[in-house]
C-alpha cells in the first residue's frame, strides 16, 4: 500500500489538480463568451447592433411574437432618394448600351425617314428629328423615345450628369445590347396582309430581325441574355418573341405572353405615353373636381374586360359618376382629358389586356386611379409604391353590389388630397419626352433605363452561366 506522504503520489495529485482547475476555467470562459447579456461587448461602437439592422428599413419591424415595434416615420422622399445618387459629387455610372446599327427599315424608316446615302443608318437628330405621327400609335411609342435618347447621348450637347444610359460603340464595354426595332409601330402600320402579299410586312420584318440578331456575335456569345428588345404593344413581336425570348423585353404588361417568353423577373414594364395633355399648375383640389368617379371608353371587351360591362350596370344610375362609352373620334381624347381633370377618381378597368393607356392619362390628369385589374403589372414597382396614389380593387370585390361605391365614398378629403399631391409628384416618372434636359433625371425615359440597369447584374450572371461550356476546344476530334 502506498502512503499518502509519498512524494511520487503528491506529484501526481498536484498535476491532476492543476488539470482540473484549467478545465473548469476553460468551460467558464466558453460559457461567458456566448452569453448574449454581456453589456460591455459593443461598448466600442456608437450604435447598438440591433439599431444597425433596423435603422436601414423605414417600415415597421415585426418581432417573432408578431407584434409591431415602433420606428421612425416613413420618409416621404424615399423613392426620390433611392433613384438619385446619395453623393452629389459622384453621380451614378450610367448604363452602357451597345445599339446595333440596323437598317432604317427597322426603325426610323417606318416613320418615312430616308437616309441621303446608303451608308447612313441614323438621322442627325441635331438637325432633324423624324416626326412621330401621334394618335393611338403614340401610346406604344417607348421604342421611339429610347432610341432617340441613345442617339442623343453621343453628342456634346447632352451634358446632363443625371443621364441614366449612354451609347457605346464597342460591345465588349456594354452592360446590355439594344435592338432598335420599332415593333409596335410595325404592328400598328403593317400587320395586315394585302392582296399581293403572302405574309404581312410586319411578319417579314420580324423574321428579318430574328435572322439579323441571332447571327450577331453578341447574341452568340451571350445566348441573347443581355439583349434588350422592345415589344410594348401586346400584339407586337407575335412570332419573333418565341425565338428571341432569352432577351429582356420592354413590355406594357404580360397579358399575351407565356411565362417562359416574358415574365416580371426577366423583363421591364414601361409606361404608355399618355394621350391627354399634362395638367400644369393644377390647383383644383377636392372641391374643384365635382365628378366622384369617371370612366369613358369601350365598355364591351373580351377576356378580362367582361368586368367593364358588369360595372356599367352597377354604376350607370349612380349620381356624381360618369360611366359612358367613348373613343378617339370626335375629339374623344380632349373630352376624356377634361373629364378626368374634373374627377376625383378615375376607373382603370382591365380590357382585352390587363393594362391600358387610361391609367397614365389619369396620372397625367391627377385623377386618383382606381385599378380593377387582377393581373396588371406596373412600371418601376420595385422602387415606386403605387398604394400612395392609387386604389386597388379585386375584380371579385368590384362585382359585389355596392362595394366599389362604398369604398370610394369612404375616402375623405384629407386622404384623397394626400394621394392627389403624390400624383403631382410622380407624374414625371411616366412622362416620355425628347430631348431630356439637365433636370430630367427622373423623367420617363431615364426611369426606364434605370429599370433596365437594376436588372443588368442578373443579366450578367445569366451570360456567365451560359458561357460555362461554350469555350471552343480545337484540339479535340471525335474521329
Amino acid at each position: 500500500m502506498v502512503e499518502r506522504s509519498n512524494p511520487r503520489y503528491l506529484g501526481i495529485s498536484l498535476i491532476f489538480l492543476i488539470i482540473s482547475i484549467l478545465s473548469v476555467l476553460s468551460w467558464f470562459l466558453i460559457l461567458y463568451s456566448t452569453n448574449p447579456n454581456r453589456a460591455h461587448v459593443y461598448e466600442s461602437t456608437d450604435t447598438p447592433l440591433n439599431d444597425i439592422f433596423t435603422s436601414s428599413n423605414n417600415s415597421p419591424q415585426e418581432n417573432r411574437g408578431g407584434t409591431t415595434e415602433t420606428e421612425e416615420p416613413v420618409n416621404e422622399n424615399r423613392v426620390e432618394e433611392a433613384l438619385r445618387c446619395t453623393n452629389k459629387d459622384s453621380p451614378p455610372t450610367p448604363l452602357k448600351v451597345y445599339m446595333y446599327d440596323m437598317s432604317p427599315e427597322f426603325h426610323f424608316g417606318l416613320l418615312g425617314w430616308e437616309p441621303e446615302r446608303d451608308d447612313v443608318v441614323w438621322p442627325d437628330i441635331r438637325v432633324n428629328v423624324p416626326y412621330h405621327p401621334g394618335g393611338l400609335n403614340l401610346q406604344h411609342s417607348v421604342e421611339y423615345w429610347l432610341t432617340l435618347d441613345l442617339l442623343f447621348s453621343e453628342f456634346a450637347e447632352d451634358s446632363r450628369s443625371s443621364r441614366a444610359a449612354v451609347r457605346v460603340k464597342n460591345s465588349s464595354e456594354a452592360d446590355v445590347v439594344f435592338v432598335p426595332f420599332f415593333s409596335s409601330l410595325s404592328y400598328n402600320r403593317f400587320s395586315k396582309v394585302t392582296e399581293k402579299q403572302k405574309k404581312s410586312r410586319d411578319r417579314e420584318l420580324q423574321d428579318n430581325v430574328v435572322k439579323f440578331v441571332t447571327s450577331q456575335k453578341e447574341w452568340k456569345s451571350s445566348g441573347g441574355k443581355n439583349h434588350v428588345i422592345m415589344a410594348h404593344h401586346p400584339n407586337s413581336m407575335s412570332t419573333a418573341r418565341h425565338k428571341l425570348y432569352p432577351a429582356m423585353f420592354v413590355v406594357a404588361d404580360f397579358g399575351r405572353y407565356s411565362p417562359r417568353v416574358a415574365n416580371v423577373d426577366k423583363d421591364v414594364v414601361a409606361p404608355y405615353k399618355h394621350l391627354v395633355p399634362s395638367y400644369p399648375n393644377d390647383t383644383s383640389g377636392f372641391d374643384g373636381r365635382p365628378i366622384l368617379l369617371y370612366f369613358q371608353g369601350a365598355i364591351h371587351r373580351k377576356d378580362g374586360g367582361f368586368v367593364r360591362q358588369e360595372l356599367y350596370e352597377f354604376l350607370k344610375e349612380e349620381k356624381d359618376v360618369h360611366f359612358s362609352f367613348g373613343s378617339v373620334r370626335n375629339h374623344g381624347i380632349a373630352k376624356a382629358g377634361e373629364g378626368m381633370r374634373s374627377s376625383k377618381f378615375c376607373l382603370n378597368i382591365a380590357g382585352d389586356t390587363p393594362s391600358s393607356n387610361r391609367l397614365f392619362d389619369a396620372i397625367a390628369s391627377h385623377c386618383v386611379p382606381v385599378i380593377i385589374s387582377d393581373d396588371i403589372e406596373l412600371p418601376y414597382e420595385d422602387v415606386l409604391n403605387y398604394n400612395e396614389f392609387c386604389v386597388f380593387v379585386r375584380s371579385s370585390d368590384a362585382l359585389k353590389k355596392g362595394f366599389l361605391m362604398g369604398l370610394v365614398r369612404s375616402i375623405g378629403r384629407e386622404e384623397w388630397s394626400k394621394m392627389w399631391r403624390r400624383l403631382k409628384e410622380v407624374e414625371r416618372y411616366f412622362d416620355l419626352r425628347f430631348p431630356t434636359k439637365d433636370d430630367d433625371g427622373d423623367y420617363g425615359v431615364q426611369m426606364i433605363w434605370k429599370a433596365v440597369a437594376r436588372k443588368a447584374p442578373m443579366m450578367k450572371m445569366k451570360v456567365h452561366r451560359f458561357q460555362r461550356f461554350t469555350r471552343p476546344f480545337v484540339g479535340f476530334s471525335e474521329d
